[in-house]
């Protein structure tokens, strides 16, 4: 009997990609009908790539390896793609990418989702930037996701339940909180650098820094941080990246740190401390020698703090991460706030006393913060589990999938 197919269109960036290919293999390794396609393309992925979609689509299924087209799965952002499942008469499933908060922020249903008001100035950029459009988008969504069958997100009951609820309505398309999409598989970093230095770190002592692919500081900022890390006293692991090269939207390597650092900094705190350019994010993370995670609070990043019970500084920088922040800090209490908003202006750095405090508060191991963080990984890991929210969330999407063709 031939597989049925569905073709899955992320946005092509890493953070979108890898819960994209989680879920894709949670699909076909809990229900063997199924075949799944990724469509990976190049930004920006607007109307005008819908006939080479529909075009590659039709190829695929006309190919005769697969069976006939189930439906498509397109992320948040590439809501033109819902015209081209339209078109193949086939039905059309969102994939945010983001927290189900945001979602609903989106689908305007704002006071359902928190129990504290939520000031302006954590809200996406986006969401008010009447001149730049953006505001249009957050208010043509609502529409698109409308058309659509549902709307997957890598999230849990546990952790989201207000939002979850605010769904309940019967005006929208069923939400799935199937996650957390992780990808725990490290086993190939083990020969790093980083991580044979971890190795000689006693259990919980090291705090991590690290602020995604797109985040850079200037120059004062980090003076800031490397002298409030200093102070504190703690052994720490630092990601350090440089502003993006031209025409580029991720941030660079230094060729040298000491150009950006205070001076001697390396110097005394050698031993004590790695300064590195790119990370392997997850084999840190999942080290029992983490006992801290400044982040900037992109929801891939939370989730896996979660996992591992690793609590949280948030640090947004871009996009939804201060909405993220917001969350997990005002909402539910499982991180230290350094900052809510992503504003970069010299009068807004982070002065090294207040990043040397919240080190400290961050790296208790008594505070109700890490209480609360451990009670949540461990409603995490449950959800997963048979019997689980998640994994009963997963059962409902495979069965509406196959019934919705």
């Amino acid at each position: 009997m031939k597989k049925v197919e569905f073709v899955f269109i992320p946005l092509p960036l890493i953070g979108h990609l890898v819960p994209t290919v989680e879920l894709a293999k949670l699909l076909v390794d809990r229900d063997d009908r199924f075949s799944i396609t990724l469509l990976i393309m190049k930004l920006p992925i607007g109307n005008s790539v819908k006939p080479l979609v529909r075009d590659a689509v039709h190829q695929l299924v006309q190919s005769g390896e697969s069976g006939r087209l189930g439906g498509i799965v397109v992320d948040l952002t590439c809501t033109s793609m819902i015209d081209v499942a339209n078109e193949l008469g086939v039905p059309s499933t969102i994939r945010a990418w983001m927290s189900l908060s945001l979602v609903t922020r989106i689908l305007s249903w704002w006071s359902q989702v928190f129990v504290n008001s939520v000031p302006a100035r954590v809200l996406p950029a986006a969401a008010v930037d009447k001149e730049g459009g953006g505001s249009t988008v957050f208010l043509d969504r609502p529409r698109r996701f409308r058309e659509t069958k549902g709307i997957l997100v890598n999230t849990f009951t546990e952790l989201e339940s207000r939002a979850i609820n605010s769904f309940g309505n019967g005006t929208t398309p069923p939400v799935y909180p199937v996650g957390p999409l992780l990808n725990l598989k490290h086993d190939q970093n083990r020969e790093l650098d980083v991580i044979h230095w971890l190795d000689d770190q006693p259990p919980s002592s090291v705090v991590f820094l690290c602020f995604g692919s797109l985040g850079a500081f200037n120059k004062g900022q980090i003076m800031e941080i490397a002298n409030g890390l200093e102070n504190s006293g703690f052994r720490f692991v630092w990601t350090l990246r440089g502003p993006p090269p031209k025409d580029d939207i991720a941030s660079s390597d230094y060729t040298d740190f000491d150009e950006v650092l205070p001076k001697g900094f390396l110097n005394r705190t050698f031993g004590v401390g790695k300064i590195i350019g790119w990370a392997p994010q997850t084999d840190i993370l999942s080290h029992h020698a983490i006992g801290g995670f400044i982040s900037h609070c992109g929801w891939n990043s939370i989730l896996e703090s979660i996992w591992y019970g690793v609590p949280i500084a948030t640090w947004p920088m871009d996009a939804e991460q201060q909405l993220n922040a917001f969350q997990m800090v005002r909402e539910l209490g499982i991180a230290i706030e350094i900052k809510l908003d992503n504003k970069k202006n010299v009068s807004d750095l982070v002065n090294a006393q207040e990043v040397e405090s919240k080190i400290k508060s961050l790296m208790d191991n008594s505070s109700d913060i890490k209480r609360k963080g451990k009670e949540m990984r461990e409603k995490c890991v449950q959800a997963l589990m048979k019997g689980g929210s998640s994994n009963n969330y997963l059962q409902c999407l495979i069965e509406d999938m196959i019934s919705n063709m």
